[in-house]
């Protein structure tokens, strides 16, 4: 199944009076670039989720966001009240040395924002809270998963049939093949008759020459191999589970083909058809970049 890169997923588990959120958004990227914001109950984890979520996304610009809300009140954080009078004293003390008025002071605020008056007690996290939290990992990437794989069904139909355009283009210019070179021989001939008689044309060489001439500007062998890319494109579409990197190579093959036939074309009518075979793939080429 061809999948995008690009994807959303959020999964939401409630334990022991908290609310655990977990968001994992992805983008395209050549390799796994993965971003990640726990709080800090959850750092020592991280690397274990790292480890999950990176067999699963295999590519991409990913950030996983972990949330925690308390959905139950807490005991109330207490007042370390020594550290309160201790600041007090002395802000009191240096307040009477300056001459400084304390009456119109917000003095017990400041205090309280000071370091180590207030104690809340950290809350252990219990198995049961670090399995919901790997729970919410794994929903999360079911989600994601099934975003990437809608993503890739819409990318992958758009790009096939662009590859169908291809192909077609390249029957199409058949019919436009022998006039071509019909054209390309009378004018060399008419050329040729204009500079040098013809009493001292040597027919025979003029022949080989042309021949060999018309030889390179046969494009048979362009359109088989452009043909064939398209096939192993189709291919790798149905065989790979992360064909992204692969059809950007057979992508670029193609293109090599379609400048080859268009370096050769010599008519006008051929060269319109190659400029819309370029604008097709560039367009596939854009699309490949999202494909896992």
């Amino acid at each position: 199944m061809v999948r995008s890169m690009t994807g959303y997923g959020k999964a939401e588990q409630e334990i022991q009076g908290k609310k655990i959120t977990v968001e994992i958004r992805s983008l395209n990227s050549k390799q796994l670039d993965l971003n990640v914001k726990l709080p800090m109950s959850y750092r020592e984890y991280e690397l274990e989720l790292r480890a999950e979520i990176a067999k699963k996304l295999v590519r991409g610009k990913s950030d996983l966001f972990v949330f925690v809300e308390t959905v139950k009140e807490e005991a109330p954080a207490t007042i370390n009240k020594e550290v309160f009078g201790c600041y007090y004293d002395q802000i009191k003390q240096v307040s009477e040395q300056l001459g400084i008025s304390l009456a119109n002071e917000p003095v017990v605020q400041t205090i309280l924002r000071m370091p180590d008056v207030l104690h809340v007690e950290r809350q252990e996290v219990t198995e049961e809270e670090v399995a919901a939290l790997k729970q919410s990992v794994q929903g999360a990437l079911r989600e994601l998963e099934k975003f990437r794989a809608q993503e890739g069904a819409a990318l992958i139909a758009d790009i096939l049939h662009r590859v169908e355009k291809i192909e077609n283009l390249v029957t199409t210019i058949e019919p436009f093949e022998k006039g071509r070179i019909d054209v390309i021989k009378n004018r060399i001939a008419s050329n040729l008759a204009e500079f040098v008689p013809q009493a001292i044309i040597d027919q025979n060489r003029f022949e080989q020459e042309l021949i060999f001439y018309v030889e390179k500007l046969d494009i048979t062998e362009e359109k088989v191999r452009l043909r064939n890319h398209c096939k192993y494109f189709r291919e790798i579409c149905d065989a790979e589970e992360a064909p992204g990197r692969k059809l950007g190579f057979v992508a670029q093959e193609m293109g090599r083909e379609i400048n080859t036939l268009g370096s050769k074309a010599n008519d006008a009518d051929i060269q319109k058809m190659v400029v819309q075979m370029k604008d097709e793939l560039e367009k596939i080429k854009e699309q490949v970049l999202n494909i896992l």
